[in-house]
């Protein structure tokens, strides 16, 4: 009876436990972010893959700068909550957009 009991208090913790931070994939090719707007919240990750042959970056101006090496990756933990526009430092037309939820 006693393994029982434990197993519902642990699964009873596991429920009750805050929502594990979630990492958001977004892929460079061809000199795009796909997608080209994402959705995640405070202390959420996003990670850019970089399939190019170049190096590119991730950079909010007065904010992060992620640089991200040909066929490597790149993250950042977000911070705060809000709306923020990032681009390529070394590719001005590459543009993209988070939407920062607490």
């Amino acid at each position: 009876m006693r393994p029982l009991l434990l197993g519902a208090a642990l699964a009873l913790a596991l429920s009750a436990s805050p929502a594990f931070a979630a990492t958001i994939e977004v892929t460079i090719d061809k000199l795009v972010f796909s997608p080209a707007s994402v959705q995640a919240k405070v202390g959420d990750t996003i990670e850019w893959t970089n399939k190019d042959i170049l190096a590119h970056t991730a950079t909010v101006k007065g904010g992060w700068d992620v640089t991200i090496p040909a066929k490597s990756k790149g993250k950042v933990t977000l911070k705060s909550a809000g709306a923020v526009d990032y681009f390529c430092r070394f590719h001005p037309n590459m543009k993209g957009h988070v939407e920062v939820t607490p």
